[in-house]
């Protein structure tokens, strides 16, 4: 199963749900997904989609996917890498009015040059990210080793 995760950010990420789907249309995605929307209103019948729910059965539907994809939000990273799962983190962009700035994007790259997800700056990069994650080998995610890097981005975004 592949997991999609918006967060709880209020601001609209159709953008990715409709990559998404479209890469389940050309079958590159084979199994079923599964998507946490938060706010974001989408409609499909090639995705089991809901808002929200319990902490507990997110965790259990983390355990149980096999890839994650996922807005550039730290706290979806975390929960993806402290259970081993392959991820491709997505940037909500300001450009796109999903966000009041640009920080996930710096918390996407500084993830994926620690080797520790597949992160994209653009949906239109998902289907290739899709095909490398078959392959991709992750550096082992220490939380210890990351809280700097993530204590620094989370002051970054308190004084925006």
């Amino acid at each position: 199963m592949v997991l999609v995760l918006l967060g709880t950010q209020n601001n609209d990420f159709h953008r990715l749900l409709q990559e998404v789907e479209r890469n389940i249309q050309i079958g590159n995605i084979k199994e079923n997904v599964i998507v946490q929307a938060g706010f974001t209103r989408y409609s499909s019948n090639k995705m089991q989609i809901f808002d929200l729910t319990s902490k507990e059965k997110l965790n259990s539907l983390v355990k149980e996917a096999s890839l994650i994809i996922t807005h550039a939000g730290v706290g979806s990273i975390e929960m993806a890498l402290e259970n081993d799962k392959k991820v491709i983190a997505v940037p909500r962009l300001k450009k796109y009015g999903e966000h009041v700035n640009d920080h996930q994007l710096d918390i996407e790259r500084e993830f994926d040059k620690k080797g520790l997800l597949i992160g994209i700056d653009n949906v239109n990069e998902l289907e290739s990210a899709i095909k490398k994650s078959k392959n991709f080998i992750q550096n082992k995610y220490v939380k210890k080793d990351n809280e700097k890097v993530v204590n620094i981005i989370k002051t970054f975004i308190d004084k925006m």
